[in-house]
């Protein structure tokens, strides 16, 4: 699954568009459903969270190599990197505290 940056990173400039950003919006509420009905059907709160662990991981990932790419091609970007990898740290931290293997 793609991320919202990777879709429109030819084009951020579609991301002020009103009509994206409704679409962006319902896409949220609907990602939002689908962990709620994950929870549903396993009723182990355990399982949703490591699908959202997983999630907020590979977006830390993704976002990491947008900021490797963008200083790559000498462009300025913000500065992701301090943040992520302190979230990263954080989340594996919880993880082995919790006793939780994501792989």
């Amino acid at each position: 699954m793609k991320s919202i940056r990777e879709i429109f990173r030819n084009n951020e400039t579609l991301l002020e568009e009103k009509e994206v950003q409704n679409l962006v919006a319902y896409c949220e509420e609907l990602q939002d459903e689908i962990v709620e009905l994950k929870f549903q059907k396993t009723d182990n709160k355990e399982l949703a969270l490591i699908d959202m662990i997983k999630e907020v991981i590979k977006g830390c990932e993704a976002m990491e190599k947008e900021q490797m790419e963008h200083e790559r091609f000498g462009y300025d970007a913000p500065d992701y990197e301090s943040t992520i990898s302190s979230l990263k740290r954080y989340i594996y931290s919880r993880c082995k505290d919790e006793k939780i293997w994501i792989g």
